[in-house]
């Protein structure tokens, strides 16, 4: 009998030590990269930074080359290389495994199972195989529960965050974009840079709306979810569900609504919408309501020109490979040749969204949350029937001036903002001009030479944490304090409420109200992103 325990306990011990030693990374090698330029290197991958893929030579170069420029192979291995990275130093951003990853661990589930009954059946008895029955339907069950389809296949490219991040990458920094371990997050002020606003509106469209810049920065920026999920049950976009608030997020940091506005209707119909299917909303917002297939203009044609909140990408009327677009959906999308779903923009209702494909959750009111918020800073205001908007431009680093005819005569809107946030409105009539001013929320301003932000840098910690009175910041050793060139302290609305130029051994906190807040590190080259809790 011992011989025969012995036995079992080797054959145990030798399917444990046949997988002990599996990494998902892979030795050093030098890979064939392949750019969209037809240029072809051999180079082994460093890392991942910014848009930029980092790559050496086999004589020890460095290049890099912008993750747009490789092919889609090439963006595929650099997306596998990253992750496998960060499963050995920060797994944060998935918890699916690789492949092979998961049949071996099957294969070891089934070999024990199957070495155990044998030893039941040759050294125990047939009578004990009724235990052993039971004892494998446990572990049958125990392993299906363990390796679910989520863990079973590969992070796809739709929750990859380096695939997702090189959507924003054209229009940077006009956003700014990062990710922990729930969502993919875009900042931005809803400007855009690439094309003019509100020209075009027209008959009863204009509701006498104008474009203000808003603070949708940390932590009220636009949040992707990173894992979407598809549902069985498909919400609709329609005049009852999302009518309030966005429900994607634009390539160059717009946001994009329900193509109904919140009385129902059509909105390119009903000529609400300028050139480009945006307008301003009763915070003075601008969004879109369809689909800016303008963008294309403005970025490669295999990327997406937005993405949805249910996690999903948004393609132009080809797919992502150059393909003709395939048939559509009740949902307005598909599954891709890589087994991704995602939707498509059309110039034709419903535009991009008809039902959403992945999970959401709608608040009381049927507004699609979590997302970013406009803050007004003056009382909605109403349609103008007959007006006609003709330009809007910048005049000044603060304010633009809109222009409209209406029964055959010229009106301007000349409005601007100061620091404090004061925000003046001047209605340029024949008659002459009436002056209105409003105390807003403080104007945020994109932080200069930043590109992305890092939330999970170690180099900077903020102490204590929670505070009721003051914080200091504790720097690793690769960070002098003279490296610190800026901490900012933000609000929930995107708002700056403390500002310091420099490195200081405690930061007043004083006065503030108790909530959360983003402490926000400016170094040479990067933003690095704390959470404060003031209580």
């Amino acid at each position: 009998m011992k011989k025969k325990l012995s036995l079992f306990i080797f054959a145990l011990v030798f399917v444990a030590t046949a997988f002990a030693h599996y990494t998902p990374l892979k030795p050093f090698v030098l890979h064939h990269w392949v750019l969209t330029d037809r240029t072809e290197i051999d180079a082994s991958f460093l890392m991942y930074k910014k848009g930029l893929v980092y790559i050496e030579t086999g004589n020890n170069t460095v290049l890099s080359f912008p993750y747009t420029g490789l092919s889609n192979a090439d963006q595929q291995y650099v997306g596998k290389r990253y992750q496998e990275i960060l499963q050995i130093n920060k797994p944060i951003l998935t918890s699916s495994i690789d492949n092979s990853l998961a049949i071996e661990r099957l294969l070891i589930v089934a070999l024990l199972l199957l070495i155990i009954t044998t030893f039941i059946y040759f050294y125990l008895g047939k009578r004990a195989m009724r235990f052993a029955y039971y004892f494998c339907s446990i572990g049958v069950l125990a392993s299906l529960y363990s390796f679910t389809q989520k863990s079973l296949f590969k992070t796809t490219s739709g929750t990859n965050p380096i695939v997702i991040d090189s959507a924003f990458t054209p229009f940077k920094p006009n956003v700014i974009t990062s990710w922990d371990t729930t969502y993919f997050y875009v900042q931005s002020q809803g400007i855009p840079t690439t094309h003019g606003m509100m020209v075009g509106i027209s008959s009863n469209g204009w509701q006498q709306q104008v474009p203000i810049p808003q603070c949708y920065l940390l932590p009220n920026a636009w949040s992707i979810p990173l894992h979407p999920v598809i549902t069985s049950v498909h919400i609709p976009v329609d005049t009852i569900h999302f009518t309030r608030g966005a429900i994607a997020i634009a390539a160059n940091g717009v946001p994009i609504f329900n193509e109904h506005t919140n009385t129902g209707a059509d909105a390119l119909v009903a000529g609400q919408l300028d050139d480009f299917g945006g307008h301003c909303g009763r915070a003075d917002d601008y969004h879109y309501h369809v689909a800016p297939l303008h963008l294309y203009g403005h970025t490669a044609s295999n990327l997406p020109i937005a993405y949805a909140f249910d996690g999903f990408a948004v393609f132009g009327t080809l797919e992502p490979d150059g393909a003709a677009m395939a048939a559509l959906d009740s949902n307005h999308g598909h599954i891709g040749s890589n087994g991704v779903y995602h939707y498509h923009g059309t110039s034709t209702y419903p535009y991009m969204i008809a039902k959403f494909a992945g999970q959401v959750t709608e608040d009381t009111t049927h507004q699609l949350v979590p997302q970013a918020a406009a803050h007004p800073v003056r009382p909605g205001q109403n349609p103008l029937a007959g007006a006609l908007i003709t330009s809007c431009v910048a005049n000044g680093n603060n304010g633009y001036t809109l222009t409209y005819t209406l029964n055959g005569q010229t009106y301007q809107v000349a409005y601007s903002w100061t620091a404090a946030g004061v925000y003046t409105f001047n209605f340029i009539n024949p008659g002459g001009t009436t002056t209105q001013t409003y105390n807003g929320f403080i104007p945020c301003s994109m932080p200069t030479g930043i590109s992305n932000i890092t939330l999970y840098d170690v180099d900077v910690e903020v102490y204590p944490n929670p505070t009721h009175q003051n914080f200091s910041l504790r720097l690793s050793h690769t960070i002098a304090p003279r490296d610190v060139k800026a901490v900012w302290v933000v609000n929930s609305l995107g708002s700056v409420v403390r500002s310091f130029n420099s490195y200081y051994d405690s930061y007043d906190m004083q006065t503030l109200s108790k909530g959360l807040y983003f402490v926000q590190v400016k170094l040479l080259d990067k933003l690095i992103v704390k959470k404060l809790m003031i209580d």
